[in-house]
């Protein structure tokens, strides 16, 4: 884990995947320039040798693991993409992410790093909202009747990041920025779907089934265990925009009436509300602290 190492370590680590991310770079300069001259065969495989030479030298090369093992993982994802671009299997996209996740989940396992799991977290949180898109009919609502799909998602994108949390790191070798990334997509995925559903009229019953989701995310991250600040405060920012979006939607129903003061009493409650926040993050903050001493 990164964290562990030390400066000078760190100072080669962070030089390791550099170097990755240029030489992945150059490939696909080089792939991109010599593209046209090259047959379908040999298109395909270069893109599997890349995926077959940096997988096994992220097996046996244990000083660039990490680097060759992100190598590996893009990889995986150009050899799908091109994959689906060439045959036009009919797929839908969120098969394809979804595919790309799991192939390169024991990768993730194996390597032990946040420079895996972070953009393996976006992979996943990607397949699942494609998911929730291709069941919505190919398009983003926010009708009642697709509460259960919604719910769906959500559980998905809330297991993603419980199994990335730093509850189950010692099984998984995830680091924290990978957990908060997918915290993160969560608050997201939810907020956005909740403010979709505001926007209908009547509101659709998405809007305080996003405000309980995210109050119940808080509540398990309020046990000491399972604490993570930025994880807390995108969930408490995230109900603060429904809040604040809902009361909006509330007060310019009616068109009618003093807007100027009605603005006024919008700030206020954002004021106050922000107030509010700060002070549990802050409390809970110190139990946490207190608990883990």
């Amino acid at each position: 884990n990164p964290s562990d190492l030390l400066p000078q370590q760190r100072l080669v680590h962070s030089v390791a995947l550099l170097a990755a991310a240029l030489l992945g770079l150059g490939v696909v300069m080089w792939i991109a320039a010599n593209w046209q001259v090259m047959g379908r065969v040999g298109q395909f495989a270069l893109l599997q040798g890349l995926v077959l030479a940096t997988g096994l030298g992220a097996a046996f090369l244990l000083p660039a693991r990490v680097a060759l093992g992100l190598l590996c993982l893009l990889g995986v994802g150009a050899l799908l993409a091109y994959f689906g671009q060439t045959y036009q299997t009919g797929a839908d996209p969120w098969q394809l992410f979804a595919l790309w996740a799991a192939l390169t989940l024991p990768l993730c396992w194996a390597t032990r790093s946040d420079v895996l799991w972070a953009p393996w977290a976006l992979v996943a949180a990607t397949a699942i909202a494609l998911w929730a898109y291709a069941l919505g009919g190919q398009r983003w609502s926010t009708s009642a009747a697709q509460v259960p799909l919604h719910l769906m998602a959500w559980s998905a994108s809330f297991a993603l990041s419980v199994g990335l949390s730093p509850a189950l790191a010692r099984y998984t070798g995830a680091g924290l920025w990978s957990f908060r990334l997918a915290a993160m997509l969560v608050v997201m995925a939810v907020a956005t779907t909740a403010i979709g559903a505001l926007l209908k009229s009547p509101p659709a019953p998405q809007y305080p089934l996003g405000l309980l989701v995210l109050a119940l995310g808080l509540g398990v991250l309020s046990v000491p265990k399972w604490w993570d600040v930025f994880a807390a405060s995108a969930i408490v920012l995230g109900v603060n925009v429904l809040l604040i979006a809902g009361l909006v939607r509330w007060l310019f129903d009616d068109t009618s009436g003093d807007w100027v003061g009605r603005a006024l009493l919008i700030g206020l409650v954002a004021a106050g509300l922000l107030a509010a926040s700060v002070s549990l993050l802050m409390r809970l903050s110190r139990r946490s602290v207190g608990a883990a001493a």
